[in-house]
């Protein structure tokens, strides 16, 4: 952005930096008619807020050589060795991701799909692959509406085989390993297998996801209910949980690669839990599968303060939406302000009310839908966008770009289970990359020992408002829009990796890495320090502040500005590294969950 901003951090912050770490602390405060029909808002709101199941202390991690960061020890132990090995981050993500599929499945897993930003540091240039899921090609923009028109509630939306999208992540690896992995493909599997034949430990968050029914579609479902209540119960914590069919499943992709997952007897298991599901059956076919391809595409890439800020383009809402809070914040000294003080929160509500608006109205897959990227970032705008803030809360923000089609603001369920990893090879190449089954435990259908995605709850559920149609509905071989946001910034010139950081946490994904970079570029925080500070979120609707943080104590103030203000838990899954000016590497592991940080 074209301004000037200082860059060093007065006294004010410097004496709050030790009191905004920590959840006991006092942080410094400064002063349309449609055609079709949604669920009423209460049945919305009901999907708020994603299960809490604690907050541990954690410290940043420091090594010289390389380093994994992702939301489960087994998963980070798997990407280590593959480092430790010669690996190359890529390699690394392959193990990480396998094993999150046996030991977080309610979050990520082969039955999902993913965005990957690659770091090449020889040709210092930054890849991103899109292997997020596609619409069935025999799916319609009435795919969720019932024969009244009426669009169902986010659980009978969500649960079932008519929410399965083509899976993308194994195809996305895939294309990455080709380009940019060292090791074999098939010794990447390793770890996995044999965790998933021998065993594990299941950890305190599954267990407490189980017993909390998150997703009631899991008890309702054979598969899913066998493997995750044996017996009618709950798995316990500490319960060895084994999964042979898991193994198989990864076994016959280890020796025949991707394709044995899209083709042959595994992809017929898919398509044959998906249509024959005995909640809501749906449309995915073989054909689907073998037709599915993951795809490069260009970052999204903007300057913030005096670094580069780079995440995944459309069908992502992530980056643009990012990138647009950013815009409109570059235009306030916040670096001048307490850390998460009265006045930066607000701020921070304000620019993501507007980034938002313009998010709902416009992004979509781009193979379908002309999205206006370089409008959207425009300086000039963002700028323009800024100067409608002011003391007060500006209550529901309106898109502020004019353009020709018009589309209409959408009606999706996007839940906040999902997964992220930032990996840092021995070569300096970087992947920062977010995961997804969407719901907790997914569309609850299970095959091949793996929970199947329910993404085309992210399309829009009905399709048209008014005579206007909504750009991220539902229509054959789509993308639906997703808010994952990986992350990658780089110093001024772009040649070098500063930080790599992403999270879940469904639509408020975007919200936790934006204020993680705040946290990062303007506070001058450690990539921990910036996990660690209390969350703010308004994603055009109310303003969230995080239970049991210091952040809650701006409630009343900011009611007082005309906020609506909900205190609750939110659950980010935040993980990122940074690159130190000496090359040493520090990394963070969000403490609202079970991630681990490993280097060496």
């Amino acid at each position: 952005m074209k301004i000037n901003v200082r860059y060093t951090i007065v006294a004010s912050v410097l004496s709050s930096l030790l009191l905004a770490c920590s959840p006991q602390s006092q942080e410094s405060s400064q002063t349309s008619t449609a055609k079709t029909k949604a669920p009423e808002k209460a049945s919305v709101e009901v999907r708020e807020p994603e299960a809490a199941t604690g907050f541990a202390d954690k410290k940043a991690v420091h090594s010289k050589n390389f380093m994994v960061a992702a939301a489960n020890p087994h998963a980070v132990n798997a990407g280590y060795e593959v480092l430790k090995d010669g690996g190359s981050a890529v390699d690394a993500a392959i193990a990480v991701q396998t094993m999150l599929g046996l030991t977080e499945p309610q979050s990520s897993g082969i039955g999902g799909g993913a965005f990957i930003l690659y770091w090449d540091n020889t040709e210092q240039k930054l890849y991103t692959v899109d292997a997020r899921e596609t619409a069935p090609m025999s799916a319609t923009d009435e795919l969720f509406l019932d024969e009244q028109g009426n669009a169902p509630s986010w659980i009978d939306a969500v649960v079932g085989g008519r929410s399965v999208g083509t899976p993308g992540v194994l195809r996305g690896l895939e294309l990455a390993h080709q380009r940019w992995g060292k090791k074999s493909w098939s010794s990447l599997f390793d770890d996995a297998i044999s965790l998933a034949e021998q065993g594990f430990e299941v950890s305190p968050r599954l267990a407490k996801l189980v017993e909390m029914e998150i997703n009631p579609g899991v008890k309702k479902m054979p598969a899913a209910s066998a493997y995750f209540f044996p017996d009618g119960e709950p798995l316990q914590a500490g319960e060895l949980l084994k999964n042979p069919d898991y193994a198989n499943s990864l076994s016959l992709i280890a020796e025949q690669g991707a394709d044995a997952f899209y083709t042959g007897p595994l992809a017929e298991k898919i398509v044959d839990a998906v249509q024959n599901s005995a909640i809501a059956p749906g449309k995915l076919s073989l054909k689907d599968l073998a037709n599915y391809e993951a795809k490069i595409r260009q970052p999204v890439c903007d300057n913030y303060r005096q670094f580069q800020v780079c995440g995944m383009g459309p069908p992502s809402s992530g980056g643009l939406t990012t990138l647009q809070t950013l815009g409109v914040l570059a235009n306030f000294e916040l670096a001048e302000m307490p850390i998460n003080g009265l006045e930066p929160t607000h701020l921070f509500t304000q620019a993501s009310r507007m980034a938002f608006a313009d998010r709902n109205q416009w992004i979509a897959d781009p193979d379908f839908v002309d999205v206006p990227v370089a409008a959207m970032l425009d300086d000039d705008y963002l700028a323009s966008r800024a100067q409608q803030i002011s003391g007060d809360d500006m209550g529901k923000a309106s898109p502020g770009l004019y353009l020709q089609p018009e589309y209409r603001q959408d009606i999706a369920y996007e839940r906040p289970n999902t997964s992220h990893m930032s990996i840092v090879d021995a070569e300096g190449n970087v992947v920062s990359m977010t995961t997804s089954i969407e719901m907790g435990f997914g569309s609850t259908v299970m095959a091949g020992g793996f929970l199947l995605n329910n993404q085309l709850t992210d399309f829009s559920l009905v399709p048209m408002a008014g005579d206007t149609p909504i750009a991220n509905r539902v229509e054959p071989g789509k993308r639906p829009r997703s808010s994952m946001s990986p992350t990658i910034i780089l110093d001024e010139q772009g040649k070098q990796v500063v930080h790599a950081v992403g999270s879940p946490g469904g639509s408020r994904i975007i919200n936790y890495v934006t204020q993680s970079i705040v946290g990062l570029i303007d506070w001058q925080l450690d990539m921990q320090q910036a996990m660690n500070i209390g969350h703010v979120t308004n994603r055009n609707d109310y303003t969230s502040l995080e239970k049991g943080m210091a952040i809650e104590k701006h409630a009343e103030a900011l009611k007082k500005r005309g906020h609506d203000v909900r205190v609750m838990d939110l659950n980010s899954g935040l993980h990122g590294i940074t690159i130190n000016p000496d090359g040493t590497l520090t990394g963070g592991a969000d403490p609202r969950r079970e991630g681990t940080v490993k280097g060496e």
